[in-house]
C-alpha cells in the first residue's frame, strides 16, 4: 500500500502521515513476486497496483482476490490463488498461505467474498513470516509448529482496541503471537502510516516495544527506509518516533 488514503476514493478518508515515501513505485527494481494478504484498502490499493503492475509477472494471493486484480488489468495467468495450508514453490522459495483471523471486504455487499491469510516465506537457509491482519488466536502457535522458526517476523501492531479483539491484536498479543509461531527477530508492522482506530499513532510501539523488552525478544523498529540485516548483533531501536 504505497498510496496516500486507504480509501475508495482519492479525496476522503483518513490520510498518510508523511507522503514522502523513500521510494517510489516506478523507481521499484523488477519484483520477483508481489504477496497480499487481503483485500482491504490499507493492504490491497488500487493506485499502487496499477503502478507497480509492471514491476512483476507474478502475484500470490489468497482466494478470491483474483478479479480484484484482473479488473486493474493484471493478466490472469500472472496470479496464483491459494486457500489456507496452500503452499507454492517460486523461485527456490516456498510460499505457504496460512490462517488469519480477520476478514475482507471493499464495500457494503462483498463482506467477507474473498480470504484473509498470513503469509510463510521459506528458503534453503531463511524463514520470514508476515501475520497479515489478524486477531490473536491458536493458529499462531499451529502455524509455529508447522512451519517455525522463523529467521524474521512482520506482524501487525496498531489499529486495534478491545471491542475488535477478534480482528486485530493489541500489542502484547502480538509479542506473545511471536513467541508462538517462534520467530527470531521482530519488526512491528501496520502502525506507522494512517490512523485507523482510536489510539495515539505512537502507541502501538510504545507498547510492543515495551512488552517485547519483558519477554526477551528481539525488536527491531526502523525508520521508514532504513535497512534492518538479519543475524545482526544490534538492529534499529532509537526512540525516532518520540521526536515526531
Amino acid at each position: 500500500m504505497l498510496g496516500n488514503r486507504p480509501s475508495p476514493v482519492s479525496w476522503a478518508g483518513t490520510k498518510r502521515y508523511s507522503t514522502n515515501l523513500p521510494i517510489q513505485p516506478e523507481d521499484f527494481p523488477a519484483l520477483d513476486a508481489i504477496i497480499i494478504s487481503h483485500d482491504h484498502y490499507d493492504h490491497l490499493d488500487y493506485s499502487s497496483i496499477r503502478r507497480l503492475k509492471n514491476k512483476t509477472k507474478r502475484f500470490i494471493v489468497p482466494l478470491g482476490v483474483r478479479r480484484r486484480l484482473i479488473q486493474l488489468g493484471v493478466p490472469s495467468e500472472q496470479i496464483t490463488e491459494h486457500n489456507w495450508w496452500d503452499e507454492l514453490s517460486f523461485k527456490g522459495l516456498t510460499f505457504a498461505c496460512t490462517p488469519a483471523r480477520h476478514f475482507s471486504g471493499r464495500g457494503l455487499l462483498d463482506r467477507n467474498s474473498t480470504l484473509w491469510c498470513s503469509w510463510v516465506i521459506a528458503g534453503q537457509e531463511t524463514k520470514v513470516f508476515f501475520s497479515g491482519d489478524s486477531g490473536y488466536g491458536p493458529h499462531f502457535k499451529e502455524i509455529g509448529s508447522k512451519y517455525g522458526p522463523f529467521d524474521l517476523t512482520l506482524m501487525e501492531c496498531g489499529q486495534y482496541d478491545e471491542r475488535w479483539s477478534n480482528i486485530h491484536m493489541m500489542p502484547e498479543e502480538t509479542v506473545q503471537a511471536h513467541l508462538d509461531v517462534k520467530g527470531g527477530l521482530l519488526i512491528p508492522i501496520h502502525w506507522a502510516a494512517f490512523t485507523l482506530a482510536y489510539h495515539a499513532w505512537n502507541e502501538p510501539v510504545e507498547r510492543i516495544t515495551k512488552a517485547a523488552h519483558a519477554l526477551n525478544v528481539n525488536i527491531a523498529t526502523p525508520k521508514i527506509g532504513e535497512k534492518v540485516v538479519l543475524h545482526s548483533e544490534t538492529y534499529p531501536s532509537q526512540p525516532w518516533w518520540r521526536s515526531n
